[in-house]
């Protein structure tokens, strides 16, 4: 993930505002700092289990691999081994 990525990601859940050079403040509520971390965070799910797939396929039965891929990909927020942003303090 890129800074373009994370940019991109931030604006789907910010208000942003422009000033006359261009440059982008992001502002956030509580509600917009926690759905952003649950999109980055999806977005990470995703990528580790995308790297678990391809290295799976250089193997001739990688049948381990689909259980580590459904485990990385349901852990998000309805997972039980989720923790709540509230739960970290």
């Amino acid at each position: 993930m890129n800074r373009d990525d994370i940019i991109r990601m931030a604006r789907e859940v910010a208000d942003v505002e422009t000033d006359s050079r261009g440059r982008e403040t992001f502002t956030f509520d509580c509600y917009g700092v926690e759905r952003l971390a649950a999109i980055y965070a999806a977005a990470e799910r995703e990528a580790c289990a995308q790297i678990v797939e391809r290295e799976a396929m250089t193997y001739s039965n990688p049948v381990w691999a689909v259980e580590i891929v459904n485990d990385i990909r349901a852990r998000g927020p309805h997972s039980p081994a989720y923790i709540k942003p509230e739960q970290m303090r």
